[in-house]
Parts: structure tokens; C-alpha cells; sequence
């Protein structure tokens, strides 16, 4: 093997390894812990920036490991999978330092962040999987990775969270299963390929293909929250803050909206998927799915909870991005995987703050917060703009793109989608903003801190990089180094052009 064949291995190592000391480690080995976690993190970062060049000027990194007779592992680092592991890696790095700061003095801290290593290994997995079969096996390890995470407080209600979310997506990975190993008999191999690799099947076989894109879709829609198969990610809310901020921004809903891209864009191929007419109904599904999460949040009063049933709708704009099938529309929904992971996380990083700082977790009882927590405050306001599509923050850059798209592809009902979600965006909220800007501080709640600081800076420093992400990844999303430009790339490639 060579150093381009050990780079995948290597990116996997640097969080795989670190999780696994970290589980060895006492409680009170608070120092050797944080090391680890932020030298993986490192680590990890400067090995992404190292193969994104090279992927950039045309490199290959690539690793196969036999599996089975016929059936290999695949590891591949190409345009769309770099894109999803830069953002891994930095979100990872700056949920570390929020993890760090936020479960100090908590209990079983070398369990959590064992398994907040091996999330992250399993989602870069994902995202390097050359060819189904390891996409479904870092997929199954993501499944396994989390479910500690969400069941870390030990309590009733998240012990029921947990079951909740193993029902469903273990039954999504059955139906997963089942899909590939049938697309495996059909065709006999795979492996992604940029633009697809299913075009040429005789004509007789599409109507299986129609059946096995479903069941593709229902297995990665689970863990995408595509309605009906959300109900696990509202109560998986009983989470302590840095796994909500992991689950919607960087691992499991956007593993599972990965998946979805990776089968209309890498299996099928846009083109030859829309032949087949199995991308209007995933628009139309995408398109209720945008509706209903948002008339959802409308109605609960739990922020986290208000932030979930949000995610439920903004992460189907991935999904309704490539079922347009043009490129304007795909580049919308690709650069999407990055600008709703930056927005949705410095959120729930500022709902962690608040819950920390003040014991707020309603949002009838923020009145005033902007006032005793400015700057997080100040985050939260540029992510909820950025959610309902304010410009120049990246959410706008995102919906503009599936605006035109849209118009590209002949379906102008899409901007009435995108109009009435805005609008239902701003109803969610613009409230929580003029309760936390405008109406009087509620002098019942009680500040714990009395150093005169806003919080530590461990929990303020994460959402305010975010924050300012998002914010400079709309200003400066036609410049060459932006989301949307390697939207482009990759989208150039799967259209080829």
C-alpha cells in the first residue's frame, strides 16, 4: 500500500483510536482525555485539508479490503465525500471543545466521549464508502455508536428515546438490507459512480429498480426523518446538548440525507433515475416532509424540541435539492448537507447555553435572555435568520439555488414549497427573537454564575464560530474556496459537464 491507499484508514484511526484509549480512562483523567480528543480532532482536520487539495487538483485516495468472494470494501475520497467529511471534521472539532466544556463535572465522561469518537469514525465511514456495502456497515456502526449517546443520562425518558430510535432505524436498516443485496443480484456489483452506473439494464428491469430505489430510500429516509419515519428524532431531544448539535448537524439525520444523495446521484445516476420517474414522488415526499416539520415546530414550546421538528424540515431540502434532477437544484440540496449542519448547530449549541446558564429549556421563558446573554444570543439570532432564509447567510444562498432549480426543471409549484416554509420558518422563529431582544428579563430566572461573564468560553466560542460560519459562507459563497463552489464541482461531474 502507498500513502494515497492509507490516507482513508488513517482518517477513520484518527477518531477510531482515541475512542477506543478513551473508554480505558478513569473518570478523574480529565486531562488525558481532553488531549486525546482535541489531538484526534487535530489530527483529523489537518489530514481532511491534506487529501481536500488533493482531491481538488484530481488526486485519488483509495483503499479496497476484501470482504466476501466478489464483494469488496471500498474506501474512496471523491468530490461529494470530501464535502460531507470537512464538515465532520471541523464541527467535530468545535463539538469537542463545547463537549468538553459542557459535561464538566458529569458522570461517566469517558464512556460518552468514547462513543462521541466512534460516531464521528462511523460518519466519516459513511462518507468515504466507495460502494454499498460499506456505506451499510459504517451505517450500522453509526446506529450502534449513538444509541449510548442518546440513552447517556440513564434517565426513564431517555431510555424510551432510545428504544424508539433503535426501532426505527434498525427496521430502516432491514429494509436496507434487503434493497442491497437485491440490487446486488439485479446487477452484480456495488460501487458508486459518479453520474450512476445503472443506466444500461435492460428495459425489463426497471420495474424492480423502481422497488429497490423505494426500499433504498425508506432505509436511508429513516434516519433523514423523511415523514412519516421522523417520530425518533423529537424525543431523542432528551439528549444532553452535544449530542442534539451531533445528531442534526453532523452525524445521524445527515448520514441519512447523505445516503439519499449517494443513491439518486452515485447509483442510479439523476439523469437515469428521473427516466424511471422515482424522483417526482421523493420531491413530493421532501415537500411534505419541508410543510409538515415546520407546522410541527409551530406548536411546541420545548426550544430543542422547536429545533428538531426544524431540522425534520430543513434537511429535506437535500432530498428535494437532487429529486429535481437539474443542476441548479442539485447544487442547492448538496451545498445544503453544509450550510444546514453550520446554522442547526450553532442553534443548539445556544439552546445548550441557555439551558446551562439560565435552567432555560421553554421558550415562553426566554423574555429578556438577549440581555444577560448577548452574544449567544447574537448566534442563535444569525442561525434562526439563516433558517428562514434571510440574505446574505448560507440558508438563502440554499433556497435561491432551489428556487431556480425549480424553474430549470419546470416544477414552479417547488417555489410555493419554499415560500410557505420561509414563511413558517419566520413564524417559529421570529417570536423566540422579540421574546429574547424585546420583552422585558423575567427576574424569577436566576443567573448561577456570579463572575459577571456571559458563560465559559468553551461554550461560547463553538457557537460563535458556527455562527460566523454561516454567516461567511453566504457573503462569500461565490468565491472559489465556498460550499457552493465544491457544490458545483461535484455537480458539474454528476451531469457531466
Amino acid at each position: 500500500m502507498n500513502l494515497d491507499s492509507w490516507l482513508p484508514p488513517l482518517l477513520l484511526a484518527s477518531s477510531l483510536v482515541p475512542g477506543l484509549v478513551i473508554f480505558t480512562l478513569r473518570e478523574e483523567q480529565r486531562g488525558l482525555r481532553t488531549l486525546l480528543n482535541l489531538a484526534g480532532a487535530f489530527i483529523k482536520l489537518g489530514l481532511v485539508v491534506f487529501m481536500l487539495w488533493g482531491v481538488y487538483h484530481g488526486h485519488t485516495y483509495e483503499t479496497t479490503i476484501s470482504f466476501l468472494p466478489g464483494l469488496n470494501l471500498t474506501f474512496r475520497a471523491a468530490p461529494l465525500p470530501m464535502l460531507f467529511i470537512t464538515l465532520s471534521a471541523l464541527l467535530w472539532l468545535v463539538t469537542t471543545v463545547y463537549a468538553i466544556g459542557y459535561l464538566e463535572g458529569s458522570s461517566n465522561r469517558s464512556r460518552f466521549f468514547g462513543f462521541f469518537s466512534l460516531c464521528v469514525s462511523s460518519t466519516v465511514g459513511i462518507a468515504l464508502a466507495g460502494d454499498l456495502l460499506a456505506l451499510l456497515v459504517f451505517y450500522e456502526m453509526l446506529t450502534l455508536t449513538t444509541y449510548p449517546l442518546v440513552v447517556h443520562r440513564g434517565t426513564e425518558q431517555s431510555i424510551r428515546a432510545g428504544r424508539a430510535y433503535l426501532a426505527y432505524t434498525l427496521t430502516g436498516s432491514v429494509v436496507l438490507l434487503f434493497a442491497i443485496a437485491w440490487l446486488y443480484a439485479l446487477t452484480g456489483d456495488l460501487c458508486f459512480q459518479e453520474a450512476g452506473r445503472l443506466s444500461g439494464l435492460p428495459e425489463q428491469d426497471a420495474p424492480a429498480l423502481r422497488v429497490i430505489f423505494t426500499m433504498l430510500i425508506l432505509g436511508f429516509g429513516v434516519k433523514a426523518a423523511l415523514v412519516p419515519l421522523h417520530g425518533w428524532l423529537p424525543q431523542a431531544m432528551v439528549a444532553p446538548a452535544p449530542v442534539s448539535a451531533l445528531l442534526h448537524a453532523v452525524a445521524v439525520v445527515k448520514a441519512g440525507a447523505f445516503g439519499i444523495v449517494r443513491i439518486v446521484s452515485d447509483v442510479y445516476g439523476i439523469e437515469f433515475a428521473n427516466e424511471l420517474g422515482v424522483l417526482t414522488p421523493l420531491a413530493v415526499v421532501a415537500s411534505v416532509t419541508i410543510i409538515y416539520g415546520s407546522l410541527r415546530a409551530l406548536a411546541q414550546d420545548d426550544l430543542k424540541k422547536r429545533l428538531a421538528f426544524s431540522t425534520v424540515s430543513q434537511v429535506s431540502y437535500i432530498a428535494l435539492g437532487v429529486s429535481l434532477g437539474t443542476p441548479l437544484a442539485t447544487i442547492g440540496g448538496i451545498v445544503h448537507l453544509v450550510h444546514q449542519g453550520l446554522m442547526k448547530i450553532t442553534l443548539f449549541f445556544c439552546a445548550g447555553n441557555f439551558a446551562e446558564r439560565l435552567h432555560i429549556h421553554r421558550i415562553s421563558e426566554m423574555d429578556g435572555v438577549g440581555r444577560k446573554m448577548p452574544w449567544t444570543m447574537a448566534a442563535f439570532t444569525i442561525g434562526a435568520f439563516g433558517m428562514i432564509g434571510v440574505p446574505p447567510l448560507a440558508g438563502f444562498v440554499t433556497k435561491w439555488y432551489l428556487a431556480t432549480g425549480a424553474l430549470e426543471a419546470g416544477q414552479p409549484w417547488v417555489i410555493g414549497v419554499l415560500a410557505a416554509s420561509s414563511l413558517l420558518n419566520a413564524g417559529y422563529f421570529l417570536p423566540i427573537l422579540y421574546r429574547g431582544w424585546f420583552r422585558p428579563a423575567d427576574d424569577t430566572v436566576q443567573n448561577e454564575d456570579s463572575s459577571g461573564s456571559e458563560i465559559a468560553w468553551t461554550l461560547l466560542a463553538p457557537p460563535m464560530i458556527t455562527a460566523s460560519l454561516a454567516l461567511v459562507a453566504g457573503l462569500f459563497a461565490a468565491s472559489g474556496f465556498s460550499p457552493l463552489a465544491w457544490a458545483e464541482v461535484i455537480t458539474a461531474r454528476e451531469f457531466g459537464s
